[in-house]
């Protein structure tokens, strides 16, 4: 049992600075809101840099507890799951690409609670043999606004929740609204997960493990955004990740 407060890692990203004084140059970052969440839910929040060295990665993840998969701009390299490049996905970033997968693989072998969030949503479902819909509009019927134009925390559309599944044990609602930021959206799932959320318009918002070996919640929406402004809701999936690692 873990007796201090459970350090959570967070995914980071890469991105090269375009102005200022170290223009061109490499930053690692992520967005402040899944470091408040953190600190909302009672954990220490632990940024985890990108680095090319799997036994580092392995080191890194035996140093936390529990890790957050956060999202980001640039879009999955289609070829990881086997399609080209359409033209209305953006240039991926290959070494983020490779950090998250070969992160992914290691937090699995582990075993560590896991809650992935939109670009990490992604990851896991192609980690584990799913594909994506490289934009919403290759999709049958998708016609709700995800990829939103508005404050954080603006609830863009509704979701429904199969109420056999753990993001239903810990919100104890079948019907949620959520805010949304993305352009991809999951098209196959792979058979050891099952989709548990889904949009009015089909889009899949959530999905877990069939039978469980341990935590693991998977969303396409931003919870970590609602959570930092208060939303009570949304904060609950922090604390439930933290309460994971404290039993």
């Amino acid at each position: 049992m873990v007796r201090r407060k459970p350090i959570i890692g967070i995914s980071s990203n890469l991105v090269i600075d375009e102005s200022g004084r170290f223009k061109d140059f490499w930053r690692t970052y992520v967005n402040e809101d899944y470091v408040t969440a953190i600190l909302k839910a009672g954990g220490i929040p632990f940024i985890i840099p990108i680095v090319d060295d799997k036994e580092v990665i392995r080191a890194q993840v035996e140093n936390i507890d529990a890790i957050i998969f956060s999202g980001g701009e640039a879009d999955i390299n289609p070829a990881i799951y086997g399609e080209e490049i359409s033209e209305r996905s953006t240039a991926p970033n290959n070494k983020r690409d490779w950090f998250d997968f070969e992160l992914a693989k290691i937090v699995k072998e582990f075993k560590k609670p896991t809650l992935t969030v939109c670009r990490g949503h992604q990851v896991a479902n192609i980690l584990r043999g799913g594909t994506l819909h490289q934009d919403t509009s290759y999709a049958n019927n998708m016609h709700l606004t995800h990829n939103q134009q508005s404050t954080p925390d603006f609830l863009a559309h509704e979701i429904k929740i199969d109420k056999d599944s753990l993001l239903y044990d810990i919100l104890k609602k079948e019907e949620i609204w959520v805010n949304s930021f993305h352009h991809q959206v999951v098209k196959d799932v792979p058979e050891m997960l099952k989709v548990t959320a889904v949009a009015t318009d089909g889009a899949i918002e959530a999905v877990e493990y069939k039978d469980p070996e341990y935590f693991f919640l998977s969303v396409q929406w931003h919870p970590e955004m609602m959570a930092a402004r208060d939303n009570e809701d949304m904060l609950k999936i922090f604390k439930r990740l933290i309460k994971e690692v404290k039993e």
